[in-house]
């Protein structure tokens, strides 16, 4: 490294270690490793980007709910004097490449065409010299095409990217009917990512203070509650009147809410969850309203898979927007066998409804 790097990587360092200090904990092997791998990048984009043959390597963190990986890259870029830098969910990104493709793409057309994407990338990037993707999946095989060529495009250019996933490679896109039309894809990760594990034991929202600040106002989302029906005062809500269904704008179509109300949105689980609905129409009743409310929830063990992943997809993006969620319906939780492949794939799910005030008995 020159001399400008080197201290650019030493202040990185301290840099978490005054972090991971002021928030009261000590790095566990896991995290510190994958703190270290960041201030030696940190170092190698010290560098002008003209002097370098190549951008640095792009790095893949993955690991359970709770192991600290969107606090590592936020730290990371905290510390980062560069301003060409971005960082974005995963469900914003896309959802604005979609329409970006759309934009560009030709009438028509049945699959991502790869100039359309490069031109997406370009509206939503411009200079862009590190790009961190937090809560990177891949569950639907529909988008799998164009989540490959994204993927491809952003390993061409001279823009370093770091993601975060609770999924090793090899565990996106984990339905068996349709996870070979990604292996491509996860080959190409393996092959030009630095794959980081900081699946270790140190679950860090046990270890970080209870809550923000005492006079900070509480997220929103944690405001939220799980209800038994009947339990809707508790909430402050009383169940709508049949006269008070309307139809509500989403992304590209209309949904049957059961209300609309200042500042919120009513449905039934079925609506939102067992239809054809999507992450982008989630993010579209985002935009709209600070408080959803989901009746006739049933527990997830007995509902089908895409439905399982659209309430999953709804529970991060209200928890990503910080939106108020209240459940109405059975704890969704309920019936899942400790330790099945369908318990770990909620895990993060399960992780974030337990931030809710749980009323049900």
């Amino acid at each position: 490294m020159t001399d400008r790097a080197e201290r650019q990587h030493q202040a990185m360092r301290e840099h978490f270690r005054r972090a991971a200090e002021r928030r009261g904990f000590t790095l566990a092997p896991a995290q510190q490793a994958a703190a270290e791998r960041l201030a030696r990048l940190a170092g190698e984009l010290a560098r002008p980007a003209w002097r370098l043959r190549r951008p640095p390597r792009h790095l893949y963190l993955w690991g359970p709910v709770g192991r600290g990986k969107s606090w590592l890259v936020d730290t990371f870029l905290d510390g980062l004097p560069t301003p060409r830098k971005r960082r974005l969910h995963f469900h914003d990104f896309f959802r604005r490449l979609h329409e970006g493709v759309a934009h560009h793409g030709s009438p028509g057309a049945t699959a991502p065409d790869a100039s359309a994407v490069d031109r997406a990338v370009d509206d939503l990037l411009g200079d862009c010299r590190l790009l961190v993707f937090d809560e990177f999946h891949a569950h639907d095989a529909g988008d799998a095409m164009l989540m490959a060529r994204l993927l491809r495009t952003l390993l061409e250019r001279r823009i370093t990217l770091i993601t975060t996933s609770n999924y090793p490679p090899a565990g996106l896109l984990p339905d068996p009917i349709h996870h070979h039309l990604f292996e491509p894809t996860i080959e190409l990760i393996e092959e030009r990512m630095d794959v980081l594990d900081v699946a270790g034991p140190v679950d860090f929202r046990r270890l970080a203070p209870a809550g923000p600040h005492p006079e900070a106002p509480a997220p929103r989302f944690t405001t939220g509650a799980v209800l038994r029906p009947g339990q809707e005062p508790a909430a402050g809500l009383t169940p709508p009147a049949p006269e008070e269904a309307t139809p509500v704008r989403a992304h590209l179509r209309e949904l049957p809410a059961r209300a609309v109300r200042e500042g919120l949105v009513w449905f039934s689980f079925e609506a939102l969850c067992e239809g054809r609905t999507s992450v982008p129409d989630y993010l579209a009743l985002a935009d709209r309203f600070p408080t959803l409310v989901l009746d006739g929830v049933p527990p997830l063990a007995e509902v089908g898979p895409d439905g399982r992943q659209r309430f999953a997809n709804l529970v991060d993006v209200c928890c990503d927007r910080d939106l108020r969620l209240v459940l109405i319906g059975a704890d969704p939780m309920t019936g899942l066998d400790p330790g099945s492949p369908l318990q770990r794939d909620l895990d993060r799910t399960a992780s974030r409804l337990a931030l809710l005030r749980a009323a049900c008995p």
